[in-house]
């Protein structure tokens, strides 16, 4: 089991960073149709891809939305955030088989335990895919969770 401690709004500092990373493969496009029920050829379907402007399949945009999220829950500041918001931008399409990762940094504490966060979503090759903002009510207190381990998943 793994365990994770948050940042507590009093202890967040202006231009602190966190980041998580991840490939995204087959499985994380299927399942994540099923989950969001987009099943959008493009993500699905190599022939129908080859005549879009992408000429292959690519991830789901809000594929790299999730992975903003899973990196402000588990990251910074971590268990006990809530999303109050969310802009992103979509500048580059994703393609399995990319390493994507999410850079996090403290823009400004508000008033009330709000704090703004630039979220942006990189891939392998250092090139921004996802520019965007996040607006979050941060933990006043530190805690530290275990997380327990999830079943393994198969679609066949």
């Amino acid at each position: 089991m793994i365990q994770i401690t948050n940042i507590p709004y009093q202890a967040l500092k202006i231009s602190q960073t966190a980041s998580y990373s991840k490939t995204v493969n087959e499985l994380d496009i299927q399942l994540f149709s099923v989950i969001s029920g987009d099943y959008n050829k493009v993500h699905l379907d190599a022939e129908y891809a080859k005549a879009t402007l992408f000429k292959e399949r690519i991830a789901h945009g809000m594929f790299s939305g999730a992975m903003i999220s899973a990196a402000i829950a588990c990251k910074l500041p971590g268990p006990g955030t809530i999303y109050i918001s969310q802009q992103m931008r979509f500048k580059k399409p994703v393609k399995i088989g990319d390493t994507l990762t999410v850079r996090l940094k403290i823009l400004e504490k508000l008033p009330k335990f709000r704090v703004r966060i630039a979220t942006c979503v990189f891939n392998q090759s250092d090139e921004l895919v996802v520019d965007g903002e996040a607006e979050i009510l941060a933990p006043r207190k530190q805690q530290v969770v275990t997380l327990n381990e999830l079943p393994s998943i198969s679609i066949g």
